[in-house]
């Protein structure tokens, strides 16, 4: 399942093996980073000696934590429902426990990736767990540095299972997207991808153009992509690493919104002390 792969040892993120880059454009970007001496390298994934933890967060949503390999450590998620299973983010490991594993959750119906730093090795999870659709962005899949055999390009908003359904709602990349689920208990999840992240906090969200460079959306941006979020009644939010909101998610995500707007704005540059020292 790994054969003809090789990925970006910075961000993770897959290649065929026989038309690399000479600089993973994932990195070189914005909004990902190069290594500090500016020196690609690339790993063979068979080599990476990666563990994989599969956690039950809560009721039938399971995270799949890494341990060791490359890349930025996301935390892909697995939601199962009585009509399949659905991967939401994608792993830059695999290992044949964790498909066992996951692949005892139930079928597998689809894996959708937040976003290009999201793809990991999915088209080794793909065809690990029986040719899975990958459903990729097609705003985003010039990113693409290996292309999945069962590709679903889309757009805008579609159902992905019965009380599953994927939104594009941009910001971080154009197709950045959420995916929302109703949850056990009725109550309404919504994985987030880092579309809209969750802060250590817990009770709030942040709205980035690049998180590891630290470049902010505007404050017009961040409250488009709440109110889009917003269109879905949820009351837990994932985020694609470890974060999450736990209560009262949507309306984090819009109060979240508002400040980073007023921040973005200047409304709140009274605050930040004086322009220049006193002449």
């Amino acid at each position: 399942m790994l054969r003809g792969i090789t990925q970006c040892a910075t961000c993770g993120v897959e290649y065929d093996a026989e038309t690399l880059p000479s600089v993973c454009p994932v990195c070189a970007d914005e909004r990902q980073y190069l290594p500090p001496d500016g020196v690609q390298r690339w790993h063979q994934p068979a080599e990476a000696g990666a563990g994989i933890s599969v956690v039950e967060v809560e009721e039938r949503l399971f995270a799949l934590r890494v341990d060791g390999g490359v890349g930025i450590g996301q935390e892909a998620k697995v939601l199962v429902t009585d009509h399949g299973s659905v991967m939401v983010d994608v792993p830059a490991a695999i290992t044949a426990a964790a498909v066992e594993e996951v692949a005892k959750l139930g079928p597998m119906r689809a894996i959708i990736p937040s976003h290009p730093h999201m793809f990991g090795l999915q088209t080794a999870w793909s065809a690990a767990l029986g040719d899975v659709p990958v459903w990729i962005a097609r705003a985003d899949a010039g990113w693409l540095g290996r292309t999945p055999a069962h590709r679903h390009l889309w757009d805008g908003e579609e159902e992905v299972l019965p009380g599953v359904v994927a939104a594009q709602l941009g910001g971080h990349f154009p197709g950045s997207a959420v995916v929302h689920w109703g949850g056990a208990d009725g109550q309404g999840v919504l994985l987030s991808g880092d579309t809209i992240a969750p802060n250590p906090d817990g009770r709030t969200t942040t709205f980035m153009y690049s998180y590891p460079n630290r470049i902010p959306l505007s404050g017009a941006v961040a409250l488009r992509v709440a109110d889009g979020a917003a269109r879905f009644a949820f009351d837990r939010l994932y985020g694609n690493f470890a974060g999450a909101i736990l209560g009262g998610a949507r309306d984090a995500v819009l109060t979240s919104a508002a400040r980073h707007a007023a921040w973005t704005g200047g409304e709140h540059d009274d605050r930040t002390g004086p322009a220049g020292m006193p002449g």
